[in-house]
C-alpha cells in the first residue's frame, strides 16, 4: 500500500523503532504472562494490573478502575503546552480478555503488548525531544470485547470524548490491513407451552421444543434469501428435561451479523419473524430479548491511516493485504466498530499463526503465546506508534482522515439503530 502523505520524518520513526524495540522483552513478558492467567469479561483483573504496571514502570500513571468499569485502564501523556482546542489527540486501545474454556485463542494478550508498546514509544520520543509533537496520546486499556461490547460502555461514559482517531491491531493468520468486520447483535428465544404427559395425553400440551425446531429450521431456510456474508447463528440450550413429558420451555441463543448498520436492522427483524412465526404454528407464547449487551456495530475502516499503518509494518518486513483480498465471508465481529461510528479509526489484522488457523480455536490460542506472537506485539506495537505519530504530525494527513470520516457518515448515534 502507499500513502500521499508524508507523515512523521522518517528519524522519528527510527526513532520509534528503537524505543518499540528496547522494550520488546517488556511486551513479551505481557504476552506470555497473560496468556498463562486467561480472565474472562470483567474479570480481567490480573491483566488490567499488568497492563498498568508495564505502563508505570515506563514511566505513566495510568488509573484502573475507570469510566465506569472496574477493569478498564486509562493512561495519557501531552506535549507541553497540549490545547486540546488546536491539537490533536489519538487514542491507542489495548484488550486483554480471554474466551471461556479456551482462553487467548482470540490473541487478546498480543493486543494490549501492542498497545502498551505503542504508548511507551510515544512518550518516549518526547522524553527525548518535547518538540516531537503537539498534541497527546491516550491508552486505554478495554475490556469486555468478548460477547459483551465493553467499548460501548467506555464510549456511554465518555471514553472517546475528545479524541481525533482509535488505533489499535488484532492478530490473524496473516497480515491484512483492511479487513470487513461484521455488526452483532445478541437475541434470546424464550418459547413457553403447556406440559402434558408425551404418551397417555399429548395432545393436552403445547410443544415449547416443537417452536424451538421450527425457527431452527427456519432460520436455515432463511439463508437461502440473505446476502451470503450475512450470519446468523443459534443454540438451543433448553428444551425439556424428560422425554415422557411434552416440554413446556424452549430456550434459544441467536447471534445475526451483518456488514451494515442497515441490513443488521433489516436482519434481525426476519430473525424474528421466524421466531415469532414458529411460536405461532406450535400455538406457545415467545418472549424475545433483544440486545443483552450492546449490539457490535460494523467497523468503519479508515483509508487513509490506515495506508500510515501498512506502510510501517512494511517497514518491518511484512506486507499487509489491502481491502478486498480476504473474503468477506471470513469476517467476525469487534466491538470496536462502535468507535468507528464516533470517530476515525484503525483496526488491521497481524500474523501470528499460520494461514488458516481460525480464530477461537485451541491452535490460534497456542499461537498467541508463540515467536511469531512475540514478533506480533512488537511490530504491532511500531505500527500503531507510528500512524498515532503520522496523525499527530501531519496536517494534510488529518484534514484527510477527518475528511473521509465525514464522507462516510460522521459521528453517529449509535444506540439510535436498535431503539
Amino acid at each position: 500500500m502507499t500513502s500521499p502523505h508524508d507523515g512523521a520524518p522518517p528519524a522519528q520513526h527510527e526513532a520509534l523503532a528503537a524505543h518499540v524495540d528496547a522494550v520488546g522483552d517488556d511486551l513479551c513478558a505481557l504476552v506470555h504472562d497473560l496468556h498463562a492467567h486467561p480472565e474472562t469479561a470483567y474479570e480481567e483483573h490480573h491483566a488490567a494490573a499488568a497492563f498498568a504496571d508495564l505502563l508505570t514502570r515506563h514511566g505513566y500513571a495510568p488509573q484502573v478502575d475507570v469510566h465506569g468499569l472496574a477493569t478498564a485502564v486509562r493512561a495519557e501523556v501531552a506535549s507541553p503546552g497540549f490545547d486540546p482546542d488546536r491539537h490533536r489527540t489519538v487514542a491507542v486501545l489495548g484488550e486483554y480478555d480471554a474466551l471461556p474454556g479456551i482462553g487467548h485463542a482470540c490473541g487478546h494478550n498480543v493486543i494490549a503488548a501492542t498497545a502498551v508498546g505503542a504508548a511507551v514509544a510515544l512518550r518516549r520520543l518526547l522524553g527525548e525531544d518535547p518538540d516531537a509533537f503537539e498534541g497527546r496520546v491516550v491508552v486505554l486499556g478495554t475490556p469486555a470485547e468478548e460477547g459483551h461490547t465493553g467499548k460501548e460502555h467506555l464510549a456511554r461514559a465518555g471514553a472517546f470524548d475528545g479524541l481525533d482517531a482509535a488505533v489499535m491491531c488484532h492478530p490473524y493468520g496473516a497480515d491484512v490491513a483492511d479487513q470487513v468486520w461484521l455488526g452483532r447483535r445478541v437475541a434470546t428465544a424464550t418459547w413457553t407451552g403447556l406440559p402434558a404427559h408425551a404418551s397417555a395425553q399429548p395432545f393436552c400440551g403445547r410443544n415449547a421444543l416443537d417452536a424451538a425446531s421450527l425457527a431452527y429450521q427456519g432460520i436455515g431456510l432463511l439463508r437461502q434469501q440473505v446476502p451470503p456474508v450475512d450470519r446468523v447463528h443459534a443454540v438451543i440450550t433448553e428444551g425439556g428435561t424428560r422425554p415422557s413429558v411434552i416440554p413446556a420451555t424452549a430456550r434459544m441463543d441467536l447471534y445475526v451479523r451483518s456488514p451494515h448498520p442497515e441490513t443488521l436492522v433489516d436482519l434481525s427483524r426476519r430473525v424474528e419473524d421466524v421466531l415469532r412465526g414458529a411460536a405461532l404454528m406450535a400455538g406457545v407464547s415467545l418472549d424475545l430479548q433483544w440486545d443483552e449487551h450492546p449490539p457490535s456495530l460494523p467497523v468503519r475502516t479508515n483509508e487513509a491511516l490506515t495506508a500510515r499503518w501498512a506502510l510501517a509494518q512494511q517497514r518491518r518486513g511484512r506486507a499487509p493485504y489491502p481491502a478486498g483480498v480476504v473474503s468477506e465471508t471470513l469476517a467476525a465481529s469487534t466491538d470496536f466498530g462502535n468507535v468507528s461510528y464516533r470517530l476515525p479509526g484503525i483496526h488491521p489484522l497481524i500474523k501470528v499463526a499460520e494461514p488458516g488457523t481460525a480464530l477461537h480455536t485451541p491452535e490460534f490460542a497456542a499461537a498467541a503465546a508463540s515467536p511469531e506472537a512475540e514478533r506480533a506485539a512488537v511490530d504491532g506495537a511500531y505500527g500503531l506508534a507510528c500512524a498515532a505519530l503520522d496523525l499527530l504530525v501531519d496536517d494534510d494527513l488529518a484534514a484527510a482522515v477527518r475528511h473521509e470520516f465525514e464522507e462516510s457518515g460522521g459521528a453517529v448515534d449509535v444506540a439510535r439503530y436498535f431503539d
